[in-house]
């Protein structure tokens, strides 16, 4: 029985909810394509940043004698650029497994409020949310983001194609090409990280409650790089930077 004041959008919506096989609200999936094209369209630009980093990342795990095989599973499974030099480096200087892991793992922690900010917006079953959380990058993050905080599933998925595709050709190119292509800061793909995350946030700080809070993360980042563990500046900067997602009371 519908309940009282329910409309024929609602009855619709409650339906396909109870049963997936029902048919889907022709505006709802408008909406989510143009979402999605959206995320796409805006991630183009990104992606030939994340491409050009992803030879570079290449090149580095090939000097580290890392082999051809393992920097592609690498780049395909765990999809995080700062993480990923983080261990290579580790281990191209001898360092153990442990100490690879321990150190992306470090760089890695922002993703947890990234995640939590996330979660609302991601749907569906465990494959699903497991499917769409892969593509959960800084750069997803950013062009998802709808204001106050909230974010978009069809701008993440969107955006995360092109970056991924991205990344990991940009590896595969720079593993295999790595005795053509030598040192790669020759091409300037040494500036390509920062570059990519100033484009980032040109697109987040609109106004000037954002900008303080970019400027005070940027300040406790500067402030714990030579006091702390590498990775714990970035965890405490991104703690400072959500702050600017609540809504002013």
């Amino acid at each position: 029985m519908k309940p009282v004041g329910q409309g024929k959008g609602q009855s619709q919506t409650s339906s396909t909810l109870e049963d997936p096989g029902a048919p889907q609200n022709p505006a709802v999936d408008e909406d989510f394509r143009e979402q999605v094209a959206y995320g796409f369209r805006t991630a183009i630009p990104l992606a030939v940043a994340v491409f050009g980093f992803g030879v570079s990342f290449g090149v580095v795990a090939h000097a580290a004698h890392l082999g051809r095989l393992a920097p592609l599973v690498m780049s395909a499974t765990v999809f995080a650029g700062s993480a990923q030099f983080a261990a290579v480096s580790v281990l191209g200087t001898g360092g153990g497994v442990a100490a690879a892991v321990v150190a992306a793992a470090l760089l890695n922690i922002r993703y947890l409020p990234i995640g939590m900010s996330l979660a609302p917006a991601i749907t569906g079953g465990p494959v699903r949310r497991l499917l769409s959380a892969q593509l959960v990058v800084d750069e997803t993050w950013a062009v998802s983001h709808l204001g106050g905080g909230r974010f978009s599933r069809g701008r993440l998925l969107g955006a995360g194609v092109p970056l991924y595709l991205g990344w990991l050709g940009g590896t595969a190119l720079g593993v295999f090409g790595a005795g053509f292509l030598g040192d790669p800061s020759r091409f300037g793909l040494d500036v390509v990280s920062p570059v990519l995350f100033l484009a980032l946030l040109r697109g987040q700080v609109d106004n000037r409650r954002t900008v303080l809070f970019a400027v005070s993360g940027a300040a406790v980042a500067l402030t714990l790089v030579p006091l702390v563990s590498p990775g714990l500046p970035l965890v405490a900067a991104a703690g400072v930077c959500l702050l600017a997602l609540r809504r002013p009371q």
